[in-house]
């Protein structure tokens, strides 16, 4: 919840309200990927024995789907995302698999996606796809 406390800063609700919302937005995420990708892995990140995220990936013949990664606030900045995106990128491409995901387009990681050189193919309201395809085939 609280990688999306700047985002519902604005808003008009109580902590309680907020939380409640967040709850029910994660519950019904989670049961949605779970259901669509029935053999995906979901994953908490940890660093020094400490949950600092989340993970959710598909695999599959010709793609490795990066479904969501979402660090906690305090695990932001420090490299990690940039260490976890690079050992998948490096499994894509040794594999010869198209890596996809979906971020919004107000995102930050939108920049660190462009740094290691996924490219936006394609933008569905708010939020777009981008890709990296492999060197290799």
């Amino acid at each position: 919840m609280s990688t999306r406390a700047e985002e519902l800063a604005p808003v008009p609700w109580s902590a309680e309200q907020k939380q409640a919302f967040l709850a029910r937005q994660f519950e019904a995420q989670d049961k949605d990927y779970r259901a669509n990708y029935e053999d995906g892995d979901f994953l908490v990140i940890q660093v020094e024995g400490r949950d600092a995220g989340r993970l959710y990936v598909h695999r599959s013949e010709g793609e490795l789907h990066i479904i969501d990664i979402a660090l906690l606030p305090e695990a932001r900045g420090r490299g990690i995302g940039t260490r976890i995106l690079n050992d998948l990128l490096a499994e894509a491409e040794a594999s010869g698999r198209t890596t996809r995901i979906y971020v919004e387009n107000f995102n930050p990681a939108r920049r660190l996606y462009e740094r290691l050189g996924f490219q936006t193919v394609e933008e569905k309201g708010l939020h777009l796809l981008m890709v990296k395809e492999p060197s290799i085939s």
